[in-house]
């Protein structure tokens, strides 16, 4: 089952007396990319790990679609792509491995043709073959992103993407993102680049605290 829409209400995480995020309300709609923006410490990457569920909220819920974590967390998992501060890679396997053994694990149709689309979207041919301990940060950071869009996500959550990538790399992501908007994709773009927020976001949310800031900018609406 597919999901329009994602609604995060009340979420609040606590770490002890430490609160991560205070009651945090957020809409994410189909076709539409939401970039996350604060400073460190604001909660954006613990907002992303609860929208994962790698993380449970101390208090809140959130809605995808007609789904929720509790009942139906196997079934939204399916339909997420993740790529975070961890590459949530094997380093002994190669990049093709690695992303063969993950869409094994999703038993996706048509393995080979989704990672030759990736290697075209991503410029990794020349490292495909070696092992993931061997590359550097920004092959890395493209080998996540295929990852991440293999299995062609509902939602995709995006967590400091360009980390590593040259400019050239940058611009393959771009594309990408915007290709994913296209299809229908509900975006979240955790970023401190202002200048990628302007250029992809629809709809800018700033967290200040665990809390939403009061300015929330429909970007591209006007």
């Amino acid at each position: 089952m597919d999901f329009d829409i994602v609604k995060a209400v009340g979420l609040t995480k606590l770490y002890g007396p430490t609160r991560a995020l205070a009651g945090v309300d957020i809409t994410l709609r189909a076709g539409t990319i939401t970039s996350i923006e604060g400073p460190n410490g604001s909660g954006k990457s613990t907002l992303v790990n609860i929208l994962s569920l790698i993380m449970r909220p101390s208090r809140g819920d959130v809605r995808y679609g007609e789904l929720t974590a509790k009942d139906n967390a196997e079934e939204i998992r399916k339909r997420l792509g993740l790529l975070s501060h961890s590459a949530m890679l094997y380093p002994d396997l190669t990049g093709r491995e690695n992303l063969t053994l993950f869409g094994s694990l999703y038993a996706l149709d048509n393995i080979e043709k989704r990672i030759e689309d990736a290697i075209a979207r991503f410029e990794t041919k020349s490292f495909l073959d070696r092992p993931v301990r061997t590359y550097s940060r920004g092959q890395t950071q493209r080998i996540a992103l295929s990852r991440a869009l293999l299995h062609t996500p509902r939602l995709l959550l995006l967590d400091e993407p360009t980390t590593g990538l040259d400019e050239a790399s940058q611009a393959r992501f771009v594309s990408a993102v915007r290709e994913e908007k296209a299809r229908g994709a509900i975006i979240v773009l955790v970023t401190h680049d202002d200048a990628l927020a302007t250029s992809l976001a629809d709809v800018r949310v700033r967290l200040e605290r665990g809390r939403l800031a009061e300015s929330v900018i429909e970007a591209k609406s006007a």
